[in-house]
């Protein structure tokens, strides 16, 4: 550990409305995957916190769940992490999508809290990789800048790197002398078995269709390593709101779990760097997104 006197410090929350690409951004940032990714909407559902510590100056990123108008209990939980997120940090980056013309609701809401806390802010374009015509980026950027005085305004693209070596260098430029609050060599706040989870509700998305997979929850039953430490044995448990759902979980001859399994299995064994026996079963919870005791206990606090 450095030296506090010499050392800075940032917190940063990376916010914008779902799948607009903030956690794909958070994984470039830190330079390792420390949050899921998916093409649906609403993956992200706690705040995620990102370490990067280069030299003296080290940041913490907070990724949070997307703004969206909340429609079960913990839908609501994950509004209040957004907004609770602003409060608590030196700067905030906007994600926006580039491809997209006009300017949310929720996109002016949030520019109203960064107002209302004078708190500066950092407008990323994302996805310009996918822009069909450069001059809708300019019609873009001239809307922001007249709804808000970001600080720097910057068109990036987290799926293909560009821009985002220019916006680590403005947010380490932006810390002020401070003590470093995570150990140098950390990459997030998260616990393995969180990281765990999520990695196999990742898979859960990536191959099922789009309502059914935000009815889904992994909690981790156990994780233990066996004797000799090159082996590790992990049961998983698969909610779903449903019987229908756990069928489709499941799939013909348990071919779906064996998959999301399977894909899930290879990305924890380089995660823990051992190999894993992952054991998952698949439970109906009726409605459990509205049940504030399952909430609770899956670690949404």
């Amino acid at each position: 550990m450095m030296d506090s006197n010499n050392t800075k410090s940032g917190f940063v929350a990376i916010v914008g409305k779902p799948n607009v690409g903030k956690s794909s951004l958070l994984n470039v940032l830190v330079g390792e995957k420390v949050a899921i990714v998916s093409a649906k909407p609403q993956t992200t559902r706690t705040r995620i916190t990102g370490v990067l510590t280069e030299g003296e100056t080290q940041l913490v990123f907070i990724d949070t769940p997307g703004l969206h108008k909340p429609r079960t209990k913990l839908s609501e939980y994950m509004v209040e992490q957004v907004k609770g997120s602003v409060t608590d940090v030196d700067l905030a980056v906007l994600v926006v999508d580039a491809t997209v013309k006009e300017i949310t609701k929720a996109e002016r809401e949030l520019m109203e809290n960064f107002s209302s806390m004078d708190l500066p802010a950092i407008l990323a374009l994302n996805k310009i990789d996918l822009l069909e015509k450069k001059e809708d980026l300019m019609e873009k950027i001239q809307a922001f800048s007249e709804a808000y005085e970001f600080a720097h305004i910057l068109p990036l693209s987290a799926s293909t790197g560009e821009g985002v070596e220019k916006l680590k260098e403005i947010l380490i430029e932006s810390a002020q002398p401070g003590p470093h609050f995570f150990p140098d060599d950390a990459l997030t706040d998260q616990p393995e078995r969180v990281i765990v989870a999520e990695i196999i509700r990742e898979k859960i998305l990536n191959n099922m269709s789009q309502e059914i997979p935000h009815g889904t929850a992994v909690s981790i039953e156990s994780m233990k390593e066996r004797p000799g430490g090159k082996l590790m044995d992990i049961h998983a448990t698969i909610l779903c709101e449903k019987q229908s759902h756990k069928g489709m979980v499941i799939g013909k001859n348990g071919a779906m779990l064996k998959k999301i399994a399977s894909e899930a299995r290879v990305e924890i064994e380089s995660f823990l760097d051992c190999k894993i026996n992952l054991q998952c079963w698949v439970k109906v919870k009726d409605d459990w997104r509205n049940k504030e005791r399952i909430i609770k206990e899956l670690g949404f606090q």
